[in-house]
């Protein structure tokens, strides 16, 4: 599997993700990806975070999720529930 970056991320803010909950597909729409600080010289990928909205009514619990995307394909991303909007939740992958 390729390490993902935050260059694979980039380009997809706004964009939907399918995650497989439940034998359901839920949508996640990629609202931010911005890169970290980085303390490590050697670190095999610049650090990075995703936040991501998801409009269901209930918060689902942080753990890793099968998400996918048309130009990324399917990757298991850990999602931490961070924020309740009006509009739903929010959750945050951080990438080391």
């Amino acid at each position: 599997m390729e390490l993902l970056t935050l260059e694979h991320f980039a380009g997809c803010v706004n964009e939907t993700f399918l995650a497989a909950i439940n034998d359901m597909d839920l949508e996640f729409v990629l609202v931010e990806a911005r890169p970290l600080p980085t303390h490590a010289q050697s670190a095999m990928r610049q650090p990075f975070s995703l936040l991501f909205r998801n409009t269901a009514a209930f918060l689902f619990p942080q753990q890793i999720y099968p998400m996918r995307h048309p130009r990324i394909g399917e990757a298991g991303i850990f999602l931490v529930p961070v924020a309740q909007e009006q509009a739903g939740f929010l959750y945050q992958a951080v990438f080391n």
